[in-house]
């Protein structure tokens, strides 16, 4: 403190004084406060609040609220309902928190209770331990029908295991995709984790029996809940931005098949993936990304020995990325 003090009184300011000694100001202002000056803050005593409710207000809201014709209702239904007959008793978070504190917030109707639902954490740490695939829609030359992008993705690596085009949505044409997906990749498909949505491709008895001969272990997202399948969202929002993606739609399925054989082609073998340390879903699957991504360092640490100046700290983080998750959390549903 006598060394501030001095700094002070030749012109310094009180900040960075304070941090050539490791101090903050805050600390040197609470060693200066006399001994024995307490903060009467909390020592406060907190009386009633002018605006309380009397028992027998309350007791008048609890009444009305059980009553035979709103003892089906919430708050919210008999706010307004009482308000419909000029009476006005408390506000819905009033009522909310006098039913709260007696404990008569539970469910109330027939409906069922909201409960949570959780999808079990997925995670891949090599390839083909856990698949991602949906369907898409793409444009057609009828206004109103479209053509069915089925695909199927590897998480842990991004690729595209497989994909197809058909004219309509069925478990039947999926189970005939993975079939396909695992002969040509000559795949044992028994411990593969198969993450796909509610829809009634996913869901269809042709598509359960045929994961059931696999031994692929299927596991659906919750209903109306995007991010529990993100990966395959992710590429879909990737094919229909690309900026060749057409703007019109596709004259043939044919031509919708040509397109997709390009950007399948592009994606795996070309496409810098962000979620991966900016190498490639093929890199990726066959382990080449290690080697790739230790270049780059190397790149990193001769630049910075050549111009340390140019450099604030360490370099890039060019470290392969780890195993990937799958874990979403519950929701009420």
């Amino acid at each position: 403190m006598v060394l501030v003090a001095e700094a002070l009184a030749a012109g310094s300011r009180l900040v960075p004084a304070c941090q050539i000694l490791g101090l903050s100001a805050r600390t040197l202002q609470r060693w200066s406060t006399p001994r024995g000056i307490e903060d009467g803050r909390k020592n406060r005593v907190v009386g009633p609040s002018a605006n309380k409710l009397t028992d027998g207000e309350e007791a008048e809201i609890l009444a009305t609220v059980n009553s035979a014709e709103n003892r089906d209702l919430s708050p919210k239904q008999i706010v307004p309902k009482l308000a419909d007959k000029g009476v006005y008793l408390a506000s819905e978070s009033t009522m909310y928190r006098i039913l709260r504190r007696e404990g008569m917030t539970t469910h109330r109707g027939r409906a069922k209770t909201p409960h949570k639902r959780t999808v079990a954490e997925c995670v891949a740490n090599a390839p083909n331990q856990v698949w991602s695939w949906d369907i898409t829609y793409l444009r057609s030359p009828v206004r109103g029908r479209f053509y069915f992008l089925y695909m199927v993705l590897d998480v842990y690596s991004r690729k595209v295991m497989g994909w197809a085009i058909h004219e309509e949505e069925s478990s039947a044409l999926a189970s005939e995709l993975f079939l396909k997906i695992c002969a040509d990749e000559a795949i044992d498909p028994s411990s593969i984790v198969l993450r796909q949505d509610n829809g009634a491709a996913m869901k269809g008895s042709t598509l359960l029996v045929t994961l059931q001969v696999l031994g692929m272990i299927p596991s659906f997202s919750r209903p109306h809940v995007s991010n529990d399948n993100p990966f395959s969202e992710s590429l879909f929002r990737t094919l229909k931005y690309v900026p060749n993606f057409p703007t019109q739609p596709f004259p043939s399925i044919e031509a919708a098949r040509a397109w997709v054989t390009t950007f399948v082609r592009w994606y795996n073998g070309r496409h810098l993936h962000s979620g991966i340390q900016f190498v490639t879903p093929d890199d990726r699957y066959q382990g080449r990304d290690a080697a790739i991504l230790a270049q780059r360092h190397a790149t990193y640490a001769a630049a910075k020995a050549k111009h340390p100046e140019r450099w604030a700290g360490a370099t890039r983080n060019w470290a392969p990325t780890g195993p990937v998750r799958l874990s979403p959390t519950a929701v009420a549903v």
